[in-house]
């Protein structure tokens, strides 16, 4: 066992001595992926934006022509296609955005959907088509709200229930850590121009998962040691409590690593986004449970006594804490 022990049990390391400018650098970071998100945008997928996928397959082949299938789709002039291998290597699925005024004349997807299909028939005479998908822009502009929604309320819901498992300062210390996890996700989404759809709202919802994991671990760790070190200074304690979960951290991380890593250089080009979501998320959500979500008890007035119950006096706590009164 100890040869795959990576972090030693007695660490000591002094993470919340950067914890200004680690918090200074968040929130500049935060602030430019919202500047990002709100000037250039999001390369919404057809999910969002409405649009067609065409299933395809190539029979007789061993595999698709990707490349030849774009250059023919490119010439009808509706835009850079995104076409992907998907199932056997002689399947590929072509997703187009709805053309311009598409919601004001339903035939012109109908259109767009015939000469994709007609053109691909002529220049691959072994094609079929497997089937034609349409997503409308009203549905699409419906799931786009409904992602958002879902983002927001799952981190309003997850914030009430740290607040009710700790105290209202962990509460609003995990919904901040969330946040910055969020917004540095959609700003890099922004930055790089990956196609942003359902399956990055589900990365998104799956690093808000694994975040809160990693804080709760964190701030479970740091209730203990408030009841155990009672006249240990609020900053030693952190740093105390946060090197004890490090061992943890640090092997959940390697073990997703393993697997997301080969996923998102050898997977499939369906899944890269939500691969690269995820392998972002790991790492700012290990950031933000240590430099994000841990020092802002301190700011929020957490101290040594935060657990000690008062039941016996208004003043027991502070004895208590002076190390007067043992419980």
């Amino acid at each position: 066992m100890k040869l795959i022990k990576l972090v030693p049990d007695d660490t000591n390391i002094g993470f919340l001595k950067w914890r200004v400018p680690f918090f200074v650098v968040s929130g500049i970071l935060i602030a430019a992926s919202w500047a990002l998100v709100l000037f250039q945008g999001l390369n919404l997928g057809v999910d969002f934006v409405g649009g067609q996928m065409i299933r395809t397959t190539f029979v007789g082949q061993a595999e698709a022509p990707v490349p030849q299938m774009r250059e023919t789709i490119a010439r009808l002039g509706y835009g850079d296609p995104i076409i992907q291998r998907f199932g056997a290597e002689n399947e590929a699925s072509i997703r187009m955005k709805l053309p311009e005024g598409s919601e004001s004349q339903p035939d012109l997807a109908n259109t767009m959907a015939d000469r994709i299909t007609g053109a691909l028939r002529a220049d691959f005479p072994g094609v079929r088509i497997d089937g034609v998908d349409s997503v409308s822009g009203k549905v699409s502009s419906e799931l786009f709200r409904t992602g958002l929604l879902s983002l927001l309320l799952s981190m309003i819901a997850i914030s009430i229930y740290i607040w009710v498992r700790f105290e209202w300062q962990f509460g609003v210390g995990a919904l901040f850590a969330l946040f910055h996890d969020v917004s540095l996700t959609l700003g890099f989404f922004a930055l790089t121009q990956l196609e942003f759809d359902l399956n990055i709202v589900a990365a998104i919802l799956t690093i808000i998962g694994y975040s809160l994991n990693d804080t709760i671990v964190v701030y479970d760790r740091i209730r203990e040691n408030l009841k155990k070190f009672r006249k240990m200074p609020v900053p030693e304690l952190l740093d105390l409590s946060v090197n004890e979960t490090l061992s943890r951290t640090v092997m959940t991380n390697l073990s997703l690593l393993i697997a997301l890593v080969p996923l998102l250089f050898f997977g499939p080009a369906s899944l890269f986004g939500m691969t690269a979501a995820i392998t972002l998320g790991i790492f700012v959500g290990t950031y933000s449970s240590i430099y994000m979500a841990a020092p802002l008890l301190i700011w929020l007035g957490v101290k040594s006594d935060s657990f000690v119950h008062t039941t016996d006096g208004p003043d027991k706590a502070e004895r208590i804490a002076r190390g007067e009164v043992q419980t």
